[in-house]
């Protein structure tokens, strides 16, 4: 056994001291990266005042796909520098975000408020239209210029744009509330929140089914 001198104990005592603050370094740094990083668009409104646009959405019958194409709202497009409207995103949902010089995402980490998923990376990832953009094109944005169409697929002002779980963007497609909601129904008053502020601020119509599903998601909101 070894037998620890005085002239020892200070040098040990250092490195007892030094374990024990690089273990509660570590531990709290676990704790930050356990924690979600939330996805928070711009323009979410309050439980008031989205119930307030709720009521004055005009209600119509869903309108025809015919004529629609992807291409007739072009997207993405350079916001800033080399990056597009999908990597802004990405580095605004995102934390630790890392872009090389083309602004593409190499790592980071995203949580998806749709499913409750965290991924690692960004090709695990897809930008969300909250209103489709084939609902908006049944909606009314058929006869809007190319170029409203542009801004409205490019929205980062609104709470239109956000970063999800690929597959179940995907799973969603071009639904309305009344056939989607986010499986995690926490968020399901946020999302009934984001939808119905886009709508009312693009001046796009809902059926009636829709405007039910809206007002069942909105009324679980408690702000």
């Amino acid at each position: 056994m070894r037998v620890i001198r005085r002239s020892d104990r200070p040098s040990l005592q250092r490195r007892v001291a030094a374990t024990a603050v690089a273990a509660l370094t570590g531990a709290c740094l676990a704790a930050v990266n356990a924690q979600p990083v939330l996805a928070t668009p711009p323009g979410i409104p309050s439980k008031a005042t989205a119930q307030s646009q709720l009521n004055a959405l005009t209600v119509a019958a869903q309108g025809s796909t015919s004529g629609y194409s992807r291409d007739l709202f072009p997207h993405w497009i350079t916001i800033s520098g080399t990056c597009n409207t999908r990597e802004q995103v990405l580095k605004r949902d995102g934390t630790s975000v890392v872009v090389n010089s083309s602004c593409a995402a190499t790592s980071g980490r995203w949580y998806s408020p749709y499913d409750g998923a965290t991924w690692y990376a960004a090709s695990d990832v897809d930008i969300d239209h909250v209103v489709p953009l084939a609902e908006a094109w049944r909606s009314g944005a058929s006869s809007w210029t190319t170029s409203r169409r542009q801004s409205f697929a490019n929205d980062l002002t609104r709470p239109q744009l956000i970063a999800v779980t690929d597959n179940v963007n995907q799973s969603k497609g071009d639904q309305d509330p009344s056939t989607w909601q986010p499986p995690l129904s926490s968020y399901r008053c946020t999302y009934s929140k984001m939808w119905i502020t886009v709508k009312y601020s693009w001046g796009l119509k809902l059926q009636s089914s829709e405007k039910s599903a809206l007002q069942s998601m909105l009324n679980t909101c408690t702000s």
